[in-house]
């Protein structure tokens, strides 16, 4: 589904990931653990083509295409989607119009707004003046509108109080599992790729692969629980449960 050889990105004149190749299969979960700062976000910006930060060398493939040089919404198109970790305020666009738009302009996409408690908020401006669980509720229900094969999710447990994380964890299944999209039940259809720190997401959501990405590399890829175990027992530079991966 997706394929990253040899990635190295720009961000803000530096460089920022500096060789970065991982895959996700379809219908796979891939976390991706790591320190603030080690380029986990701007790995995702480049995946989705933001223009926040440039491809310096390296390739993207989704679905067999390279995708490196394509334009945001070529890749929206193809069957990509991102929840943002820190959207931006959209000042004169109302979230139900937006729903309504990434659904292809279909009508109905709005009518399960009240299934992410998201029905009084059709007619604000986008994340004005919501909370962080608002936030990530609205991200959620247009990814769910856009009904994407592959879906970037950075850290959406972040900032959500115990109440939002239950809604939202279930709904992250709900998208990965396609519920009401003609998915086999008990079959995984999106593919994903998950950013965590805290591991709160995973209790829904499961994921068959972990990578981890320190100073701008890939160090290690295992199994989730148990990187994420070593990581909370020994912190980054100390877990024994990675398959270590040789760097050039």
């Amino acid at each position: 589904m997706l394929e990253i050889k040899d990635l190295h990105v720009e961000a803000g004149g530096r460089e920022i990931l500096k060789g970065i190749s991982l895959d996700v299969k379809e219908g796979e979960t891939c976390v991706l653990f790591g320190p603030n700062g080690s380029g986990k976000s701007t790995l995702l910006s480049a995946i989705m083509g933001y223009g926040t930060c440039r491809v310096t060398k390296g390739k993207i493939m989704f679905k067999g295409k390279d995708i490196t040089e394509m334009p945001v919404d070529e890749r929206a198109r193809l069957g990509i989607g991102m929840m943002m970790q820190r959207p931006p305020n959209v000042v004169g666009v109302k979230l139900g119009d937006l729903v309504k738009a990434t659904a292809g302009g279909d009508v109905k996409a709005v009518d399960n707004a009240s299934d992410f408690k998201m029905e009084s908020f059709l007619e604000r401006d986008i994340n004005v003046g919501f909370s962080g669980g608002e936030i990530k509720r609205s991200e959620l229900m247009q990814l769910t509108a856009q009904k994407p094969d592959f879906v970037l999710l950075d850290e959406p447990e972040s900032g959500v109080d115990l109440e939002n994380i239950d809604l939202i964890g279930k709904k992250v299944h709900d998208l990965l599992y396609a519920k009401n999209n003609n998915c086999p039940n008990g079959k995984r259809c999106v593919s994903s790729l998950v950013i965590t720190h805290t591991g709160q997401i995973l209790d829904y959501i499961g994921a068959d692969k972990a990578y981890v990405l320190r100073d701008g590399l890939i160090r290690c890829t295992g199994r989730p629980m148990d990187i994420l175990k070593d990581i909370k027992e020994r912190g980054y530079g100390e877990c024994i449960s990675c398959r270590m991966v040789k760097m050039e």
